[in-house]
């Protein structure tokens, strides 16, 4: 599928995106090892969300899309799961993957993890290394790679150093630990999002938080709870960045998630000169969540690094685009999990903004774009990713001329109605 963008001369307007896509996740995994039922409010009904409701389902658990944006998981209890019915497709998702072998690894059965083609070159080996040494029966293609065969049973506690920060991964040990016979010791090189922390205590879980050294715990039994999704910071990005770059724009956005593990985007665009602000901040479940208004602004480089990467690395191709329009050099870099993600996002959004007259050139841990430069209309590809779909979308509101898209259906993957909301801040 095919779509085609054309220059904005205004972005105006106030939005809800839509639900976090790690906590909605994560609300689906945990009210199913919980007793009784929970409540979810503003779920992302996304592909990537959907898979992991069908494997819940595929385990025994009652799960009911009761509106637009609610779900009902009737939990079974920490050991009320039982073995799937056939091999569970995490589809394009390796959070559902990545996490549910953690997860899996502690049950009495044997289950089979697969996804799509684009999830299958994804590396597993990340979590098959520590859940082996929690002596978990785990094995993949190459030992690297889906499908995943698990044998459940008995785990052991562990002492892991993460060689990098991954959510995922930090969040497949402590969903282990939960079936483990002694606590684990998990230590970060740099903090990453702890939406699994923040929940998995608000359901009962215990949880000692340390700087970067987390100890996780057994549990005997976790409890249902009512769980309020706040806006995916990852997709306000994308109006975020539209709202600094097109000309004479106002955008609000609406209870979007503000979680400091994940507002590094903002921190960025601050520090390049962007006007941003934040209203009506609350907090929910320990999310912390508030309402940004974005304005056009003028910006300039920066250096993006370090500890920063793991707070924003899912908004890189976006900054990237930004990067294209501020005045001096931006240089990315400490970004090598971009090379693992649904494409090489190093090398996937060097191709797309050249082709839109960028000056960028790839790095081995990032890249460097120098700036302003004016953008052209050009036939570009999403290499199967979302993230890149959207971004050349925002790139097309301010290129010279028509830009088209190819593969845009894979935006559904985190963001379904991510075309008409475009449209209704241009209106």
């Amino acid at each position: 599928m095919k779509i085609t963008i054309t220059p904005a001369r205004r972005l105006a307007g106030e939005i809800r995106v839509p639900g976090d896509k790690s906590i909605s996740h994560r609300s689906i995994m945990l009210g199913s090892i919980a007793r009784g039922d929970t409540y979810i409010t503003h779920f992302l009904m996304s592909d990537d969300c959907l898979s992991t409701i069908l494997a819940f389902k595929q385990m025994g658990v009652p799960i009911e899309i009761t509106g637009p944006e609610t779900v009902t998981v009737k939990g079974q209890g920490l050991r009320g799961l039982k073995a799937p019915n056939a091999t569970i497709d995490a589809g394009n998702s390796g959070t559902t993957a990545r996490l549910l072998a953690g997860l899996l690894s502690g049950q009495s059965f044997s289950s089979t993890i697969t996804g799509d083609e684009s999830l299958r070159r994804r590396p597993m080996d990340r979590v098959i290394i520590p859940l082996r040494k929690m002596g978990a029966d785990i094995s993949g293609v190459q030992d690297r790679y889906l499908p995943l065969s698990i044998k459940g049973g008995t785990l052991k506690g562990i002492q892991y150093h993460m060689p990098v920060a991954s959510a995922q991964v930090k969040s497949c040990l402590i969903l282990a630990t939960l079936y483990a016979d002694s606590p684990s010791r998990i230590y970060e090189p740099t903090s990453s999002r702890n939406h699994t922390e923040l929940m998995l205590q608000a359901f009962g879980g215990r949880l000692d938080i340390n700087g970067n050294e987390i100890t996780a715990y057994p549990a005997d039994q976790l409890y249902g709870q009512q769980v309020h999704v706040p806006g995916d910071i990852s997709s306000a990005a994308f109006f975020i960045t539209a709202g600094l770059l097109v000309p004479n724009s106002t955008i609000i956005l609406k209870g979007v998630g503000l979680n400091p593990t994940r507002t590094g985007i903002l921190e960025v665009y601050k520090e390049m000169g962007g006007s941003i602000a934040i209203e009506n901040v609350s907090t929910s479940g320990g999310e912390k969540m508030g309402d940004i208004i974005v304005n056009t602004s003028h910006l300039k480089g920066t250096v993006i690094g370090g500890q920063l990467i793991p707070r924003l690395i899912d908004e890189i191709p976006v900054i990237a685009l930004a990067a294209t329009q501020a005045e001096g050099t931006t240089t990315i870099k400490d970004a090598q999990e971009l090379k693992v993600k649904e494409s090489d996002r190093i090398a996937t959004v060097v191709d797309i903004l050249s082709r839109l007259g960028a000056s960028i050139e790839a790095t081995d841990d990032g890249m460097v774009i120098h700036g302003p430069t004016p953008l052209k209309g050009n036939a570009v590809d999403s290499f199967g990713d979302h993230r890149l779909a959207m971004m050349a979308a925002i790139a097309g509101l301010i290129a010279r001329g028509e830009t088209t898209i190819s593969g845009w259906e894979c935006v559904n993957i985190s963001f379904p109605g991510f075309y008409d909301m475009l449209k209704k801040l241009q209106n």
